[in-house]
């Protein structure tokens, strides 16, 4: 049986939440820009553009790496923060059309690394990497990344609805990057592999099957059902003992803890209607994907974890905004 108490107060004290909160500060100061016609809300895990060509719509995201993090592992960075626009662009129900960049750091050995493996990403995941900004002459390592795609039908972070069941997807075929909380699931995946799973997402969305989801991003899966439900006006509970994790995980708080504040490479949060959530669930698993119902959307505001018969309340976004301010933006 969890700690409900302090899984709470570890949870709500982690870097990723605090790095999420950071976002409420940054929309307030940006709430009455002009909006783009026939766009959509902050809050999705990319900006939504409408198409020209009249079909679809574009898909508009970046990333940015912490510093430490580019620093200690440049490659695996660069690497990284192509997946991770990839992700977003999954998320969303889209397919990625291009790749650009920006780097600063201290010489062309460090440059040379971030953008070795950001060459990697882009060809395992047969994306092209067409441009970008580079300084050599910086006193420290950044890197961020940004992604364009289409999308003929969205997944959104603002469709969640009272009823619906929450799944988790995420591949547990992967290993941990210590001490960073990453679990690469990718690096050392077969490319072919990589580019199926990735089209999952696009085609739940084609199906009509899923509407309402986002990527488990590095506030944790906790994190990121808390952006969710705050966009979509609801609240949700999650039993701790039904989530998917690696059978390599050990018993105990610390253990689950650890999960519970993971980035996977690939891991999403879906809310999926009831009679749609078998056959979604069916997909992820035929392709070896860890794929499980973990709770469901209720209404009101408020997120609760249950185990073993207790439950407890994580957040209330109606008493304490997460990442609003008037608006959501991921």
């Amino acid at each position: 049986m969890a700690d409900l108490a302090l899984i709470i107060d570890e949870v709500r004290a982690s870097r990723g939440f605090a790095h999420k909160r950071d976002i409420g500060s940054v929309m307030a100061r940006l709430a009455d820009t002009p909006a783009v016609p026939g766009g959509t809300a902050n809050g999705d895990d990319c900006a939504v553009l409408p198409d020209p060509s009249g079909d679809g719509h574009l898909l508009f995201a970046i990333e940015g790496l912490v510093r430490d993090f580019v620093e200690a592992m440049p490659w695996f960075a660069g690497y990284s923060a192509v997946m991770v626009n990839l992700s977003d662009i999954a998320a969303m129900g889209g397919r990625p059309v291009a790749v650009v960049d920006a780097l600063w750091s201290d010489g062309e050995e460090m440059a040379g690394e971030m953008l070795a493996g950001m060459r990697a990403a882009a060809e395992r995941y047969g994306v092209p990497l067409v441009g970008g900004h580079t300084n050599l002459r910086a006193d420290s390592a950044q890197l961020a990344v940004s992604v364009l795609g289409r999308a003929a039908r969205l997944i959104q972070s603002f469709t969640a609805r009272p009823g619906d069941v929450l799944l988790m997807a995420v591949d547990l075929r992967g290993a941990w990057h210590d001490p960073y909380p990453f679990w690469d699931a990718s690096t050392s995946a077969p490319a072919d592999r990589l580019r199926r799973d990735m089209e999952l997402l696009p085609q739940l969305a084609e199906a009509g099957l899923v509407d309402a989801g986002k990527d488990i991003s590095m506030a944790g899966l906790l994190g990121t059902l808390l952006m969710l439900i705050e966009c979509s006006r609801v609240g949700a509970v999650v039993d701790l003992d039904r989530i998917p994790r690696p059978v390599s995980l050990p018993p105990g708080d610390a253990a689950l803890l650890r999960w519970l504040a993971t980035f996977p490479s690939y891991g999403y949060l879906l809310s999926v209607r009831p009679e749609h959530a078998a056959q979604v669930a069916a997909r992820f698993i035929e392709a070896d994907i860890a794929c499980a119902a973990i709770g469901e959307v209720t209404t009101g505001s408020r997120l609760e974890l249950r185990d073993a018969g207790e439950r407890a309340t994580l957040w209330d976004h109606t008493h304490e905004a997460f990442i609003t301010a008037g608006a959501c933006h991921a």
